[in-house]
């Protein structure tokens, strides 16, 4: 199964040294589930051809996978692990090279699903695997394209995360739901030969599978982790550069956050989306944006309506009035809920800031 896509992987991706990718006994078999299909192997390997890189013979004897040796705490890494800077490792661009061939799987889906009553689910492609050395550890950093119903030229989502990041997920789930999880199948471990063409082309088909199978349970698209797969190293990295005052790329996590958010369409509560917001208006206004910034305001006030006072509310009030007195545009409305507030003693006069909540927010 698969040879097609094996052969082309070993002699155009590592045809210096076509004995790395042979198969021996020791040879990972994977659940059925998780195996490359024969008709996808043809593009699967269109997709990934001249994005994976593989260690040499010599890095091989030395190999210490992160699957096996790594240890650490029982949660997702901080901004500044394995989805912070490791995904900057890996270059934006990547994103939009599977973007074609999955914007024609989404019309296909989307058409013949369009009269049914099946909730439409998001795709997920891997776009690129890189072999990332971070001594003393080494690991494939998987950096995968996300996206829903919508148009098919609109902007993917992307996220990037290694074996270690899916496999805490799979053995979270695991403990929660025993029984919808029995049926979804998961690459295992490997002790040895994780860097090969195969390995590594294998598992990118399983992680798309095991990702598509979770969206596809209700039970399971709702759990608290599987959001916190998606967003919570996006957002924890957004805000340590917004911190540091990188508004520019902090603005480009902040977006992606929110896209994800909005295609996964099921947030544990509103603080997030907020939250995202809020970096984004925040960034915006460094940034000299102030109609973009805004515009954050007022989705933000929309999402809060007129429920018991929320912590950002007097913070998005507070930058709205400014953004709409510096744009010249009506504030009137704004300026008198903020003042009913002040008055009513829920929020302190001046309110703190959207930078200064930001800045102080913990993200858990």
């Amino acid at each position: 199964m698969a040879s097609r896509l094996l052969h082309r992987l070993r002699h155009a991706l590592a045809g210096d040294n076509p004995g790395e990718a042979a198969t021996g006994p020791e040879a990972e078999q994977f659940p059925e589930s998780s195996e490359l299909e024969d008709d996808d192997a043809e593009g699967l390997s269109s997709r990934l051809s001249g994005t994976l890189s593989f260690t040499s013979a010599e890095d091989e004897e030395e190999e210490d996978d992160e699957d096996d040796g790594e240890v650490g705490p029982d949660s997702l890494p901080s901004g500044d692990g394995a989805s912070g800077e490791d995904a900057d490792r890996s270059s934006p661009p990547d994103g939009q090279r599977g973007s074609q061939p999955l914007a024609r799987q989404l019309q296909d889906f989307w058409k013949k699903s369009r009269n049914t009553l099946v909730p439409q689910r998001l795709l997920f492609e891997v776009t690129s695997a890189n072999v990332v050395k971070d001594p003393p550890s080494k690991y494939v950093l998987y950096t995968l394209a996300v996206m829903g119903p919508g148009p098919p030229d609109r902007q993917p989502a992307q996220i990037s995360r290694r074996y270690s990041d899916f496999e805490r997920l799979h053995r979270n789930l695991q403990r929660q739901f025993r029984g919808p999880m029995a049926a979804i199948s998961f690459p295992r471990k490997r002790l040895r030969r994780n860097f090969t063409a195969e390995t590594i082309a294998r598992r990118s088909r399983a992680f798309e599978q095991f990702l598509s199978h979770l969206q596809a349970v209700p039970e399971l698209r709702r759990a608290p982790d599987l959001q916190d797969f998606f967003v919570l190293p996006e957002l924890r990295r957004a805000q340590s550069l917004t911190c540091t005052g990188l508004y520019h790329e902090a603005l480009a996590l902040w977006a992606n956050a929110w896209r994800l958010q909005t295609q996964l369409g099921t947030p544990v509560g509103p603080d997030r989306p907020l939250l995202t917001l809020a970096g984004l208006a925040v960034c915006h206004q460094e940034l000299e944006n102030p109609g973009e910034a805004r515009a954050c305001c007022e989705r933000a006030l929309q999402l809060l309506g007129d429920k018991n006072p929320h912590p950002l509310l007097a913070p998005f009030l507070e930058a709205h009035v400014r953004l709409s007195w510096r744009l010249g545009l009506d504030k009137r409305q704004t300026e008198a809920r903020l003042q009913a507030l002040q008055e009513a003693g829920l929020t302190p006069t001046p309110p703190p800031s959207l930078k200064e909540l930001l800045i102080k927010e913990e993200l858990d």
